[in-house]
């Protein structure tokens, strides 16, 4: 078996560089070294090696090359990545291996990571300057010279704009923003990686507001960097809402998810469409708090509020609480004074209607005991009047007339004993009445007294307005309303509305 005389491709690439490209014809070379191979077998290192030469030859200037980092590793200072292409339905399209060696790789990753402050990883794309590389023993592979960061960048940015796009598109940039803010803050809900000292910063001042019984705040923990940190995060998201609910049969009043300081190029790991789908998605007002004042995260975007650190979203915490605290106390204040002022104005009230019953009273009793005396002396006067006319008839029929004067005498004084009983009694029975009238009337006022509805039950209802409610017309659902009792009052949250066919 004859060895393929190699030097000849020496021979024919110098001559390449001096023959005529207007006279050259391919189809005859490739047909003449075609026939002159045909019959010639080569030894694989041979065939290789000739291989090596051509791409040496061919590919021996370098190119600027856009690919994905789909693996990477390194040993001995030396890195070695797995490079692919993939098309707009993400399957690889092409793939080779890359090769950084040691005394380049110091220079190449330091500018890498200064310009965008962070580290080469899996799944990032990348704007590589090789040159082509085959070795008989590992193959081809593509030796990296420079790495440029802008790119990666512009990448990133790219990205990001078109990730905000979508969720605009789909009604999520702003849905979890639409959400009211909590009125009262009771349980939080806490998603941070485990041990962090935002974390710690955090929990400081949470276990002070714990301890005072106003707060109760709930920890989930999950890795914030690294490619698997979007799917964590989610996953303690969930977990803690089911969690949460499972125990209160509720939700939390807020979710916060916080993280933090750390290198700039960790926020990359956190825009990840799915995690900004979910948190825009949640039923409560999510507070996030990722550590950064300048950069910007797609959480930021699509939170109930934002805030530069931890700390800033405990102390969001404890700022609404406080302001809670004052409105609250104003409403009693308020109600206090109102109630005491209605009050006072009640018993003014009850006090003039009872003088004025009490005085009517009296009048009318005074004005019937008048009226019956007149009557009865009226009668007395016309029966003596009678009585002179019968005591000057005439002599003559004095004896008739006597008899008749007795039995006339006889009958006015029956009819002015029974007219005079009749008087009496109407009047005590009037008198009776009026007495009667007086005690309801006295009643009325006594029920009518604002302190007696209370103590049988009865309650003032007022709104957030600091308006009294008297029908459930002029209640929603969630309203803050403040009832007073006989012996105090209490705030109180409209949990449901029933209407009297509801019942």
């Amino acid at each position: 078996m004859p060895k393929p005389d190699l030097s000849r491709l020496d021979t024919l690439s110098s001559q390449d560089s001096d023959f005529d490209v207007d006279s050259f014809d391919a189809e005859d070379f490739n047909d003449s070294i075609d026939n002159e191979l045909e019959n010639t077998v080569l030894r694989l290192s041979d065939y290789l090696a000739a291989v090596e030469l051509v791409i040496k030859e061919t590919f021996r200037h370098s190119v600027w090359v856009k690919a994905e980092i789909r693996n990477l590793s390194s040993k001995g200072g030396h890195y070695y990545f797995e490079l692919a292409e993939k098309d707009d339905d993400g399957k690889v399209i092409a793939s080779c291996r890359g090769n950084l060696w040691r005394f380049k790789a110091s220079r190449v990753l330091t500018k890498f990571e200064r310009a965008t402050g962070m580290k080469l990883e899996r799944d990032v794309t990348v704007l590589l300057n090789v040159t082509a590389s085959f070795h008989p023993l590992y193959g081809f592979s593509l030796a990296i010279n420079d790495i440029d960061p802008s790119y990666t960048l512009g990448d990133l940015a790219r990205q990001y704009a078109a990730m905000l796009e979508r969720l605009s598109g789909e009604g999520l940039l702003n849905l979890n923003k639409q959400l009211p803010a909590p009125f009262d803050i009771e349980h939080v809900l806490v998603i941070a990686p485990e041990k962090a000292a935002g974390l710690g910063d955090f929990r400081a001042d949470a276990d002070k507001l714990e301890s005072t019984n106003a707060c109760h705040f709930h920890y989930h923990y999950a890795t914030f960097q690294g490619n698997h940190a979007p799917k964590e995060i989610r996953h303690a998201i969930t977990k803690g809402m089911l969690t949460f609910r499972k125990q209160y049969e509720r939700d939390p009043d807020v979710m916060v998810i916080i993280r933090g300081g750390g290198a700039v190029g960790d926020l990359a790991y956190l825009n990840d469409y799915e995690l900004a789908a979910l948190v825009a998605e949640q039923p409560v007002p999510v507070w996030v708090g990722i550590g950064h004042e300048r950069d910007s995260v797609i959480l930021d975007e699509v939170a109930h509020t934002s805030f530069d650190t931890p700390s800033k979203v405990i102390a969001g915490i404890v700022n609404h609480l406080a302001s809670l605290m004052q409105r609250t106390q104003g409403y009693a204040d308020a109600i206090q004074h109102l109630s005491q002022q209605q009050l006072t104005q009640a018993a003014m009230a009850t006090e003039r209607q009872f003088s004025a019953i009490q005085s009517s009273s009296t009048h009318n009793l005074q004005y019937w005991k008048h009226l019956s005396d007149r009557h009865f002396t009226s009668i007395e006067q016309h029966a003596k009047f009678q009585l002179r006319e019968v005591s000057m008839t005439t002599e003559s029929n004095m004896q008739r007339i006597r008899q008749m004067s007795y039995n006339q005498l006889a009958r006015t004084t029956d009819s002015i004993e029974s007219l005079h009983r009749s008087t009496k009694y109407n009047s005590q029975k009037l008198l009776s009445e009026v007495a009667k009238q007086v005690r309801y009337y006295q009643q009325v006022v006594l029920i009518q007294n604002p302190a007696r509805l209370l103590d049988q039950g009865y309650a003032f209802v007022k709104n957030a307005e600091d308006t009294y409610l008297n029908s459930v017309e002029s209640i929603d659902k969630g309203d803050f309303v403040t009832v007073a009792m006989s012996d105090g009052r209490f705030k109180a949250v409209v949990y449901d509305v029933l209407h009297d066919q509801d019942s």
